[in-house]
């Protein structure tokens, strides 16, 4: 299925975060959020209960366990156990449900900055103490540094949160790293939320490893989060899931309270029903349409921007641009809104994210080119 973003106009007509924030000369590539139409599958499921004023309270996760479980098994060959699947508002919320379950107040979590801001939040919503262990260079590609892990973890840190693929950076984390990750943790009585609400949108799905797929320690320690609502745009709709494959983790998930799951979205659960069980054409699309800008902004940078250094991302639709060579100073999104065009900050990914800014790709192709013509021009 071809996907192609909105035009401006209808664009500008949503009252989003992405397209309230700023003024409307303002070009919002900040917020992930994508600027393409529902899929229309997903969007008549939603209409369907609205046109059967089906918007009560959920009773359950109805139908959605066993959609999730036939797109995981369709794209990654790994089949949970419907009997482990829960769900939750959104995968912020299945994070800091988690933790306060598998942690006490003032227990360590350790983090792997740059990483997805909210993060840092959660674990002190939680009550709990951040421990950051950032990633490291390996040739190249930005890796977890198990080693860094097994320190933190040998010190007395209790749970970890996993970002995978990993936000910002575009990296979707090798299986051996998982499975060398989960016996660390498994020695050292660790629980691993692994966040992988980005797995749908990874250029190539046979590379994608989902955490509880990687081993039987990776079973025993892990709880995975996840949702639809980056791959099909639902974020909106509020709906997540939170995967347990052991004993150990389905009894974390049964012990929250029973409104962690009431809340869920009637809504978002049909919506992400319907994008994991009928979605795969439009997700394709999705990816398809990100490779074809991820490979443009290599092209616009290296013409307009060559001090702008980029990996291009092998997952999500997010671009992590590093600005220090450019001169932008710690904060390039500060001059980039100058330029009436709007990033994410580096630094709130952690320190590490200094002189750096998140660009979404999930854009059209006009879109990105003018808004790389205007930070030149800057």
């Amino acid at each position: 299925m071809d996907v192609h973003a909105d035009p401006l106009p209808a664009l500008r007509a949503r009252t989003s975060e992405k397209w309230s924030a700023y003024p409307p000369d303002v070009l919002p590539l900040f917020v992930a959020e994508t600027d393409y139409p529902l899929d229309p599958t997903v969007a008549r499921a939603i209409i369907d209960r609205v046109e059967a004023s089906d918007t009560g309270y959920v009773h359950g996760a109805g139908p959605l366990p066993a959609a999730f479980a036939g797109y995981a098994e369709r794209t990654w060959g790994w089949r949970p156990d419907q009997a482990g699947i829960r769900t939750t508002t959104d995968v912020s919320v299945a994070i800091v449900e988690t933790l306060r379950q598998a942690t006490r107040p003032g227990d360590r979590v350790v983090i792997t900055p740059p990483v997805y801001p909210p993060f840092a939040d959660l674990v002190a919503e939680a009550r709990t103490e951040r421990v950051d262990v950032p990633l490291v260079d390996r040739d190249g590609t930005p890796a977890l540094d198990l080693d860094g892990l097994e320190r933190a973890f040998a010190a007395g840190a209790r749970a970890m949160v996993l970002c995978h693929p990993h936000n910002p950076v575009g990296v979707v984390h090798p299986a051996e790293d998982l499975r060398r990750l989960a016996a660390i943790a498994r020695a050292h009585d660790v629980v691993v939320v692994s966040d992988e609400i980005h797995g749908p949108l990874v250029q190539r799905p046979e590379d994608f490893t989902p955490f509880l797929a990687a081993s039987d320690d990776a079973r025993e320690v892990g709880v995975c989060v996840t949702a639809a609502s980056k791959g099909w745009n639902l974020a909106g709709t509020k709906c997540a899931l939170m995967v347990g494959q052991s004993e150990r983790a389905v009894a974390l998930l049964d012990a929250m309270p029973e409104e962690v799951g009431f809340r869920t979205s009637i809504l978002g659960l049909h919506a992400s029903t319907a994008a994991f069980t009928s979605g795969d054409a439009y997700v394709a699309g999705v990816r398809a349409a990100v490779d074809v800008n991820r490979r443009l902004l290599a092209d616009l940078l290296a013409e307009h921007l060559p001090g702008v250094r980029y990996r291009m991302p092998d997952a999500t639709y997010l671009a992590w641009l590093d600005f220090r060579d450019a001169g932008w100073g710690d904060d390039p999104a500060r001059r980039a809104l100058e330029a009436k065009v709007a990033l994410v900050p580096g630094h709130t990914f952690g320190a590490e994210g200094r002189g750096h800014a998140r660009l979404n790709l999930a854009c059209s192709p006009e879109v990105l080119t003018e808004a790389i013509h205007r930070l030149a021009r800057a």
